[in-house]
């Protein structure tokens, strides 16, 4: 049976990168689809920006077209602050998964609720991102190697774009060309989000 992959993420807004990964992913792991999963609400930062309906919105623009890449709604429609072991609860428990990481969150993985469990349920696959190591830490690497497990290495050529960078740029009038699906582009500029 293939895996599914899962990519979450607060994707406010979806850009080249987070598309980039799930393609690779979909084919470097030979996944049978990459699910992408909005947070409702990531308790390790602060406040969304757009609202989960118009993220949610930006998601499909972005994917439209794309074989392989699904939008999945569990954590908006659940609701609150967003934690991941509920959101691996909830999911069909007959099949397998891998949860797609950067190395940003490998390197926190540890201060997840519950990431034993996290890491019990699915497989994990990390792409490298700028300036971040791609090590799992000790105690993670130490939990999977009990279990004859390792975390998985995503081929990807590092992409220096981040959400925040673009949202800075579309407050301040300046081009996002090529950072951002052209529909995701014009959604923005027609609900005028991110303009402070």
């Amino acid at each position: 049976m293939k895996r599914i992959g899962l990519l979450g993420g607060s994707f406010d807004p979806i850009h080249v990168a987070h598309l980039a990964l799930a393609r690779t992913a979909l084919h470097a792991l030979d996944l049978q689809r990459v699910e992408l999963i909005p947070a409702a609400s990531p308790w390790q930062r602060g406040p969304l920006r757009a609202t989960p309906a118009q993220r949610c919105e930006m998601i499909r623009l972005a994917i439209a077209g794309e074989p392989g890449l699904v939008l999945n709604t569990t954590e908006i429609d659940r609701g609150g602050p967003t934690y991941t072991i509920e959101t691996i609860r909830a999911l069909p428990a007959d099949r397998r998964y891998v949860w797609l990481l950067g190395t940003d969150q490998l390197a926190n993985f540890c201060s997840w609720r519950e990431w034993q469990g996290i890491a019990d349920r699915v497989d994990l696959a990390v792409a490298t991102r700028p300036g971040a190591p791609s090590t799992p830490p000790a105690e993670l690497a130490q939990r999977l190697a009990a279990q004859g497990r390792q975390v998985e290495t995503l081929p990807f050529a590092e992409m220096p774009v981040s959400a925040s960078a673009i949202r800075d740029r579309l407050a301040h009038d300046l081009p996002v060309d090529g950072l951002l699906a052209e529909p995701v582009s014009r959604y923005i500029r027609a609900h005028r989000l991110y303009h402070d």
